[in-house]
Order: structure tokens, then C-alpha cells, then sequence
């Protein structure tokens, strides 16, 4: 039952509106002043205030201004006359969900208060989630609840504290870059420099110079001395992006400051110490590169003493309702509708269950960033995702696989079994997400469960 703090000086109002939002079920919490309404919310767990306008000692532009420090999130709607609606408009400019003239239908108001709790129960339950992801699933920036990547979540926190030589291997949009930079933020060598550099990027000469630097009049156009990313990241981190594009010269180079701990700028002669950690990463696989003489073997032994592969989105299907949830609240900042965004259309959350995602996690953040700016409505249709997003999607059924001498109800029920497992799956084993997802009553998936005797956690 969500609960409603109302806020008002005069008795009979705080009577009147009690009497009309408690017969609509909510629980409802009275204050007669502004400092009342502040050690309340400081104390009970509220879903929305609803406070006049005009009090003695604490007004409602300072009732909310003190709300708003405690919790950002929390709707308020106002209720002010009509000779206030300047400050009414005030309100909104400093957080305030709505205002409501005075006298109001009650009809009116119960739309605002609902639609305003609507609001603050997707926030919570995208904190909720947030909060879960952190204690349990996250590091660093890296999202998911998955087998595969918890995996890497307990690799990189073993391999974090130490020096060790990391190579990344996964494909383009996985996330290597936030798999670097969480083992450097979760070393002693957090407080040094994380530098990043792209090898496939630059043109060798010019990634020599990047990397190590060059010396006055080392080549033309050198007309000062340039430090190198290797010196730049000394005390820290050095991430080497798609090393697999590295030339054959700039390997043998990389090979020997790994060994030496030194380098030497283009067009220099003195040796300078280094102490840096080397975290490299490549969409190719490096030890076939090697095999077929295309990467220094020796080189490939150095760089590999931890090992991590990220995995593709489509091994993880069960991490994209995370990530989408996250990316909406990411991108929430860039609408320039005031209807906020609560989540995504059941057909479209099947169609991205179903979508290949060859560009990975990089490609459902893009396509979540573009609906944000322009979708319409309060929840992702099918209408708002890209141009020709739908017809992309393999979701054909393969009967291939199926034997022609199969019977009809045997394969129904194999495939009905498959896709409650699936839902299930994709919904943490939430019964009443997996029913709303598969378009069924919660009652008619518990039977098929216990008709199909699967094990489920969660019965919510």
C-alpha cells in the first residue's frame, strides 16, 4: 500500500482529502506544518506529499526545497489558489511533480496523485534494482547478473590488487574498456593514471611517437619534446586497445618494456624506467593470430598471464532487462518531454530477447539513447526502436530440428516448457513478469510450472 504525507495548516482539508484518497486504498499520514511533514518523511517511508501552498513559518517552496534534500525523487504535488500560481510555477522550476488549483475536483486530483506515484514506484524499483545490481553483480560500471559475467566480476577482483598483465579478449561493444578500468580503480594504483590508447587508431609511425614519445627534431614536424602515453601512465595503468592490430616492429618494442621496465623516446638515447601495469585487449583471438605468425608468440606469453573474455549480449539475454533499465535512467536527462520514461512494451522486451545484438552491450545502449530523445510515451513501443530494428530479428521457428514424424501436442508442450523456462529465466524467476511477458494469467503459469514440474526460485 503506497503511502501519502499530506500537508496543510488548516484541520478540515487535512480531513476532507484523508476521507477522499483513503477510500482509494492509499495509507495517509497528516502534517500541520512544514517541520512536522519534514521529521515524517525523515521517518516513515512516503510515496508522495501533497502540501498547500501557503503555510505560516515554513511555506510550500521551503517544505519543498528541504523535501527535495532528503530525497530528489519524491513526487509533490502542490495545492495552491489561484492568487499563488506564480509560486506554483516556481514549485515546479525547483522539482515540484505538479500543482492543483484550489477548490479541485476530486476526480482531478486522484489522476495527478496516482499518475505521480506511478512515477516514484518505476523509480524505486529502479533503484531497487540498482541496489541489487551493486551489492551483487556490479563492478566498476559493468552490469549483469549472469553466470558469465559474474564470472569476470570474480576474476577481476582477484586479479585487481595485484600487477599482473591482463589480456581482454571479446567482441567489439562488450565492454572491454569498463573491464580495464575496473581492475585499475580497484587496485593500490588507483589514485595514478589510467591512460588508454587504440592501436588499431593511428598509422605506426604516429602510434610509435604516442606510445613512447619523441625527442626535439627526432622526425619533421617534431619541433619539442613529447612525453608518451608509457610515460604519462607511469605509477598506473596503460590500456592497449585492439593490440592484436599492433605491427611487428611496435611488438617487438612493447615486448621489451614489458621485460626492461624501460623505454626510449623516438629519435632519444636515454633509457627511462617505467613503472606501469599493462592491461591489454583485442575483438580478435590472439593465440590463433599467433599461431597463424601474425602476433610474436613470446609477446602473446607476456601479455597473458590473466586471461578474460567477455562475453557476447546474446550469452547473457538474461542481463539486457538490467541494462536497459540502466540506460533509461541514464539517458532520462536527455527527453525533452516532462513524461517520464517507465520502461519498454512486452513485444518490445521479446523482440530484444530475440535480437542477435551484433554490436553487443555499445548497440543496446545506442538504441536506447536514440528512443529516449524520441519516444513519445511513458513506456519503448515497437514504433519508437530504429528503422527496420524488427525485421532484423531472427525469430524463426527452425523445423529443421524437429523430426517429421513428431507428434503435434509432444512438440507443443516441448516448446511451451522451453519458453516458460525462458521466461522464467529472463525475470529472475519473478512469476509475475515471466506471465506478463508470455501474455498469460499468473494462475495459468503456476499450473504449467507444476505441470511441467520445473524448479523456479522467486513466486512473487
Amino acid at each position: 500500500m503506497e503511502t501519502i504525507l499530506i500537508v496543510d495548516d488548516e484541520k478540515n482539508y487535512l480531513t476532507i482529502l484523508s476521507a477522499v484518497l483513503d477510500e482509494e486504498g492509499f495509507e495517509i499520514l497528516t502534517a500541520l506544518s512544514g517541520q512536522e511533514a519534514l521529521d515524517i518523511q525523515k521517518t516513515s517511508d512516503v510515496d508522495l506529499i501533497l502540501t498547500d501552498m501557503k503555510m505560516p513559518e515554513m511555506d510550500g517552496i521551503e517544505l519543498l526545497e528541504h523535501i527535495k534534500v532528503i530525497d530528489p525523487d519524491l513526487p509533490v504535488v502542490m495545492m495552491t489558489a489561484h492568487g499563488t500560481v506564480d509560486k506554483a510555477v516556481e514549485a515546479m522550476q525547483k522539482g515540484a511533480y505538479t500543482y492543483i488549483l484550489k477548490p479541485f475536483e476530486n476526480e482531478r486530483l486522484i489522476l495527478y496523485v496516482k499518475k505521480a506515484i506511478s512515477m516514484f514506484q518505476v523509480i524505486k524499483e529502479n533503484r531497487r534494482l540498482r541496489d541489487a545490481v551493486e551489492s551483487q553483480y556490479r563492478f566498476g560500471n559493468i552490469i549483469g547478473k549472469s553466470k558469465s559475467i559474474r564470472d569476470v566480476f570474480e576474476t577481476i577482483q582477484k586479479v585487481a590488487p595485484s600487477n599482473a598483465t591482463v589480456l581482454i579478449e571479446g567482441e567489439s561493444g562488450t565492454g572491454k574498456e569498463l573491464a580495464a578500468k575496473s581492475i585499475h580503480f580497484n587496485s593500490p594504483r588507483r589514485n595514478k593514471p589510467f591512460v588508454a590508447v587504440n592501436c588499431s587508431a593511428l598509422a605506426e609511425t604516429l602510434l610509435e611517437s604516442e606510445l613512447f614519445g619523441h625527442e626535439k627534431g627526432a622526425f619533421t614536424g617534431a619541433v619539442a619534446m613529447k612525453k608518451g602515453r608509457f610515460e604519462l601512465a607511469d605509477g598506473g595503468t596503460l590500456f592497449l586497445d585492439e593490440i592484436g592490430e599492433l605491427s611487428q616492429n611496435l611488438q617487438v618494442k612493447l615486448l621489451r618494456v614489458l621485460q626492461e621496465k624501460t623505454i626510449e623516446r623516438v629519435g632519444g638515447v636515454r633509457t627511462l624506467p617505467v613503472d606501469i601495469r599493462i592491461i591489454a585487449a583485442t575483438n580478435k583471438k590472439l593465440k590463433e593470430e599467433m599461431i597463424k605468425g601474425r602476433f610474436r608468440e613470446d609477446l602473446f606469453y607476456r601479455l597473458d598471464v590473466v586471461h578474460i573474455v567477455l562475453p557476447s549480449l546474446k550469452e547473457r539475454k538474461e542481463d539486457i532487462r538490467l541494462l536497459v533499465n540502466h540506460f533509461i535512467e541514464k539517458y532520462a536527462s536527455e527527453r525533452n518531454s516532462n513524461i517520464p520514461v517507465t520502461g519498454i512494451d512486452q513485444e518490445v522486451d521479446r523482440l530484444f530477447y530475440d535480437y542477435s545484438w551484433p554490436g553487443n552491450v555499445r548497440e543496446l545502449e545506442n538504441v536506447i539513447e536514440r528512443v529516449m530523445i524520441l519516444c513519445p510515451s511513458d513506456k519503448i513501443m515497437i514504433s519508437d526502436l530504429p528503422k527496420g530494428f524488427k525485421d532484423n530479428v531472427s525469430n524463426r521457428l527452425h523445423l529443421e530440428g524437429i523430426p517429421v514424424n513428431a507428434k503435434l501436442y509432444d512438440t507443443l508442450a516441448m516448446i511451451e516448457k522451453a519458453m516458460i523456462e525462458r521466461a522464467l529465466k529472463v525475470t529472475n524467476n519473478v512469476q509475475a513478469h515471466a506471465a506478463e511477458l508470455l501474455g498469460i494469467g499468473k494462475s495459468g503459469l503456476n499450473q504449467k510450472i507444476k505441470k511441467y514440474n520445473l524448479e523456479v526460485g522467486s513466486k512473487q
